[in-house]
């Protein structure tokens, strides 16, 4: 008997990590229906960390309602873990960009459902809470979180400043002592995979705010205003004006260091987590995937952290992507023994969306031939 470790990460826009699982699964059981098969849903931070902790370690999957970024409600789920007190929130479940889609909001979108989130984990009774960075559509360096959570932002007539980017630049006075005194007692785990500092040519407006709809001026204005937060808040907590990750999500991961989170790697945080290794000491054959590979995969994506942990278990790994870009010698350097396209005719990429679970499954099955040719 076959067995088998599926890891992959979502096809963005075309499957779940679960539903790529799935998938993979059915492919692998048209050429070997006695193979065991055990999915672990892979995340890096992003859409469907909250999914792969709960797949992996049981729990509640929760729903809360919450202030979206440009206002409106919006119902955001998130993780708890009763046994271990622990909570996993998506900060794109209450601040993602595809809430603010179609017309983008990059002056005015918020965190502060992050911040309602935040507040739901510490009322559940969490001692810890981990926070992905993925996907958020806002760049208001967490200001908006920061005052769900009871800090003051004020005006220089001493009102609350206007939430979104924009407002950062009315910022002038700053009081922490509302803040919720639970955030003392809780380990806070923000987790990233970008190394952005809030600021400047490699910060989270000119790096990040063009994604969000922000034209070149916005950037500007984003970054003067960021730089002007950042010297208010780090005055008053003598903070670091450089620490790496603080542009995550808009800098929301410099807000989060100033509730004292701790900044992780995503991927590798997501794989100790998700318990990936003790499974892998009993497989035979690792799949893992996501929607495109190619040299970028390289930087702190899913797929790669799972070929590095499978490849020190000695198990093969068979990656499957939706398109295979260039740089393929460095993806297979880092531990991966195969890399199959799903996408094995041309076609559009709406098309192969449409078609997404007859690929997959396709694939599954290759992935199985291919296995079994050198055993």
């Amino acid at each position: 008997m076959t067995r088998i470790v599926i890891a992959a990460d979502s096809f963005k826009g075309s499957a779940t990590s679960q539903q790529v699982g799935e998938y993979l699964t059915n492919g692998i059981y048209q050429v070997d229906p006695e193979a065991s098969v055990v999915t672990v849903p892979m995340a890096d931070g992003g859409e469907g960390t909250v999914a792969s902790v709960l797949a992996a370690l049981g729990g509640e999957r929760r729903i809360t309602r919450v202030t979206g970024p440009v206002g409106q409600p919006v119902d955001a789920t998130w993780g708890w873990l009763p046994d271990q007190h622990m909570a996993v929130i998506e900060m794109a479940a209450a601040a993602g960009l595809n809430l603010v889609q179609p017309d983008y909001a990059p002056r005015t979108a918020s965190t502060y459902g992050v911040g309602q989130l935040i507040d739901a984990a510490l009322t559940a009774g969490a001692t810890t809470i981990y926070v992905g960075l993925g996907g958020s559509g806002t760049t208001d360096g967490g200001a908006g979180m920061l005052q769900a959570l009871g800090a003051r932002l004020l005006t220089a007539t001493g009102d609350p400043i206007p939430r979104g980017g924009a407002g950062l630049r009315e910022l002038a006075l700053v009081d922490l002592s509302g803040l919720d005194d639970r955030l003392a007692r809780v380990n806070l785990v923000a987790l990233t995979d970008v190394e952005n500092v809030l600021t400047g040519p490699y910060g989270a407006a000119a790096v990040f705010g063009p994604q969000k709809g922000a034209t070149p001026e916005m950037v500007q204005e984003l970054d003067a205003n960021l730089t002007h937060y950042q010297a208010a808040l780090a005055a008053q907590n003598a903070f670091s004006l450089s620490c790496p990750g603080d542009g995550a999500a808009g800098g929301t991961g410099f807000g989060l260091r100033l509730l004292g989170a701790t900044l992780a790697p995503g991927t590798a945080t997501m794989l100790k987590l998700t318990q990936l290794a003790a499974k892998l000491q009993v497989a035979d054959l690792v799949l893992t995937g996501e929607g495109r590979v190619d040299g970028q995969s390289l930087m702190g994506k899913a797929p790669i952290g799972v070929a590095k942990l499978a490849h020190a278990a000695q198990v093969p790994v068979i990656l499957i992507a939706g398109s295979v870009g260039d740089d393929l010698a460095a993806v297979y350097a880092a531990g991966v023994d195969l890399v199959l396209s799903s996408t094995v005719a041309p076609m559009t990429v709406n098309q192969a969306i449409a078609q997404t679970e007859s690929l997959l499954m396709n694939a599954g099955a290759t992935a199985m031939r291919a296995y079994q040719l050198g055993h």
